[in-house]
């Protein structure tokens, strides 16, 4: 397994896996990295050639500059756990090599960028369009996974691609939780345990409502989980919307949607944690 930190080095060596004929796979990453990011990892390499693992905790997608800061980061931490799973470079640049100017492009997503998370953090999706743009330039991947717990995420980053038409297939992987349901994050880590104790309560509210979404509209729905959420000291809840999967638009009825998912952004203490249930 490489440590590659330059543009230059990892484009010469998938070249040369290209020239090999060999299918790469890519997952992109911020660091941190838990068992969901292993279980990319595993998905991948079970589909490629060649795996690549980028880290790179990216600032233009962080709308806070005291959650930039505050992003865990651990190099070394990282690597050690991607020798467990088969990977074949990992990708570790310092933002001057990512940006080595200002990048000034604005994507047009349409109302994806402007629901749910683009709601509460403005801009947000358009440093995660700039990033993702820039490491497909640069790995060139046949396939790049992705977890379905950044419901919102996968969507933009299929619609960069339909946009871009670049040749990359999108692989959504499910959201992998902790045995008491809690989706892995890499926010996890600043739970202090009273926190921790109560986490699991965002993901049994998004049971409840996956098992009784009929009885209420959606607009209940999403009051009920609120309500079910914020009645334990400490939560508080920045949105619970209910969309069509494909489109993201809010639904007022059942019947506007074939597919329904319920997402939800809590703060917990200072921590923010997203999380998202599949209705219908």
């Amino acid at each position: 397994m490489l440590v590659i930190h330059t543009i230059a080095e990892t484009r010469e060596f998938l070249s040369k896996i290209r020239r090999e004929g060999k299918s790469i796979g890519f997952v992109p990453t911020m660091g941190a990295l838990h068992a969901g990011h292993l279980k990319l990892v595993q998905k991948c390499s079970e589909e490629n050639d060649c795996v690549v693992v980028s880290i790179f905790v990216n600032p233009t997608q962080f709308n806070n500059p005291e959650d930039l800061k505050k992003y865990p980061r651990n190099l070394e931490a990282d690597v050690e756990k991607l020798t467990s799973v088969s990977c074949d470079l990992i990708f570790a640049p310092s933002v001057e090599e990512m940006y080595p100017q200002p990048d000034q492009t604005r994507f047009d997503f349409g109302i994806l960028d402007k629901v749910m998370e683009g709601q509460f953090r403005p801009g947000h999706f358009n440093g995660v369009g700039i990033v993702v743009r820039k490491l497909f330039e640069i790995v060139e991947p046949h396939r790049s996974y992705f977890g379905e717990k950044d419901f919102q995420q996968l969507a933009i980053i299929r619609n960069l691609v339909r946009l871009l038409q670049l040749p990359v297939e999108i692989v959504a992987c499910p959201t992998v939780r902790e045995p008491d349901g809690l989706a892995m994050s890499s926010r996890n880590e600043r739970l202090n345990p009273d926190e921790r104790a109560i986490a699991p309560s965002i993901y049994q509210a998004l049971l409840k409502a996956r098992d009784n979404y009929s009885w209420f509209t959606p607009d209940g729905i999403s009051k009920m989980v609120t309500g079910e959420i914020e009645q334990t000291l400490g939560f508080d809840v920045e949105y619970a919307s209910v969309v069509d999967t494909e489109t993201l638009m809010p639904l007022s009825e059942w019947e506007d949607s074939d597919h329904a998912i319920l997402c939800v952004a809590v703060f917990l203490g200072e921590v923010r944690l997203i999380d998202n249930m599949n209705l219908y």
